[in-house]
């Protein structure tokens, strides 16, 4: 029987307030909230939310802990599976995932387990900074050390679930991070106003460390050290790792190839949200540059489209988002879009830039734009965008950012024989996260592309079950 209890939704910061800070804009639940929410769960039999979690969190189960109160246990439940449930509670794209396949979805609202995750997460936190929780969720416990060592190359979604899932099975793991501080998209990808980094993101990770794992900044795999040199045994000058997992994502951007694109002031959203997020650009105490003009026009769809804009809006600027297809098509999810609407940002659909036009100094001063329409849907039920002739029109701006997606940086595939890449420069590797290279495992958007936090993390997590049998293969012959 369907449960008739209307969805409940984390109270927010005004639109108007929000748009002017870089405070999260989602308060979050209360504990009377998320207990007044986890009564709307059906406890199904069958479980389909956690068939659609790419790491099977136990949904149903943590879910009646909450409503029982019992945040402790539930905590505890989440943790056999995910040690970061307050980063994905805030970034995980639960419509089209666990909330998804809910029952209550069929015919009304599913279970808000995004903010059910989040406040299990955030009360384990807390309880654990003041003393007051000794579960498991807060420091699992260690297993004996089982003699095998791992390389993790990345501390983001995919490297962080790798490394934990060895080292509670006795691994000694080191990570290896290319910049100043772990977490990888997490850090430079996400902005504060979405996914707090002190208070959220470096918690979560210590929460990693306390397992055994080393991070180790400033490294990079490739240049500093190559995949080779893990692998190699200490008597030829190497780091004896016994398997090396690449989770070093996908950084680097694509442009669109049209004329004005080395203008000042046109940058990739890759580097625009690296300033603000990782180098806290946006931050009075910080002397790090990031430009916006009087008006900024962002350039995608996406999640990171998003993140862009309302970041630019944020730092003072009129933003506009500027997109080929219609909102229908909009990749973002519709939350963030949601968001982006009621924070003033300015939608320009079914347009498209073919030029960027300069002033006499360099500088960007417009963008030259058409109108676009969908044609009929193909086979696979795409409808293509085709220019309208004569609707040439242009967008007055100082500065342009490009959020077109990213592929991962060639760097580790140039230096290391054997591993392969696709047409795409994504590193091959099979659903368990072997590559061609023996002894090298690969997952997240360094062989998919740019995708979503808990993919990755699902992708880390089936690369350590792979990992370990490999290793136990391998010391068995």
């Amino acid at each position: 029987m369907a449960n008739k209890i209307p969805r409940l939704n984390a109270r927010e910061q005004d639109p108007a307030v929000r748009a002017t800070n870089f405070e999260e804009v989602s308060y979050g639940f209360t504990a009377e909230e998320a207990q007044a929410e986890a009564s709307r769960c059906l406890n199904c039999r069958n479980k389909p939310c956690v068939a659609q979690c790419p790491v099977s969190i136990q949904i149903p189960e943590f879910i009646s802990e909450v409503l029982q109160g019992n945040f402790a246990t539930a905590a505890s439940i989440i943790a056999r599976d995910s040690l970061l449930p307050s980063v994905c509670g805030r970034v995980c794209p639960q419509e089209s995932q666990c909330e998804g396949a809910c029952v209550l979805g069929i015919k009304g609202e599913p279970v808000n387990i995004g903010k059910l995750e989040r406040y299990v997460g955030d009360w384990a936190l807390e309880a654990a900074a003041l003393g007051i929780s000794a579960t498991e969720a807060d420091h699992p416990s260690k297993p004996a050390p089982n003699g095998h060592r791992v390389a993790i190359v990345g501390s983001g979604p995919a490297g962080l679930t790798c490394a934990s899932d060895l080292a509670q099975m006795g691994y000694e793991v080191t990570i290896f991070e290319a910049l100043h501080r772990p977490g990888g998209v997490l850090v430079y990808g996400i902005p504060e106003f979405r996914l707090p980094k002190e208070r959220i993101v470096a918690r979560e990770i210590a929460k990693i460390e306390a397992l055994g794992v080393h991070i180790e900044t400033d490294i990079i795999i490739g240049r500093t050290l190559t995949i080779d040199q893990l692998l190699d045994p200490p008597a030829q000058g190497g780091e004896g790792f016994d398997a090396v997992f690449v989770g070093s994502g996908a950084g680097l951007p694509y442009f669109m190839g049209i004329p004005g694109e080395n203008l000042n002031g046109v940058v990739s959203a890759n580097e625009f949200l690296t300033r603000a997020n990782l180098m806290r650009a946006f931050d009075e105490c910080y002397d790090t540059p990031i430009f916006v003009g009087a008006h900024t026009v962002v350039v995608g769809g996406g999640n990171v489209a998003m993140d862009a804009v309302r970041t630019a809006a944020r730092l003072g600027s009129k933003a506009s988002i500027v997109y080929r297809r219609s909102e229908a098509e909009l990749p973002a999810r519709v939350e963030e879009v949601h968001h982006a609407r009621e924070e003033g940002i300015d939608f320009q659909l079914l347009t498209n830039p073919v030029e960027i036009l300069g002033d006499e100094r360099g500088w960007v001063r417009a963008v030259r734009c058409v109108r676009m329409e969908l044609c009929e849907a193909d086979s696979s039920g795409r409808r293509s965008p085709v220019e309208i002739a004569g609707s040439e029109f242009e967008i007055e701006c100082e500065s342009v950012i490009m959020a077109l997606g990213t592929s991962p940086n060639p760097l580790i595939a140039s230096t290391t024989d054997g591993l392969d890449t696709n047409r795409r420069g994504c590193l091959i590797a099979d659903e368990a996260g072997s590559t061609t290279r023996a002894g090298v495992f690969a997952g997240g958007d360094a062989v998919t592309g740019a995708a979503t936090v808990i993919l990755a993390m699902g992708a880390g997590r089936r690369a350590a079950r792979a990992i370990d049998q490999y290793v136990r293969t391998k010391s068995a012959r």
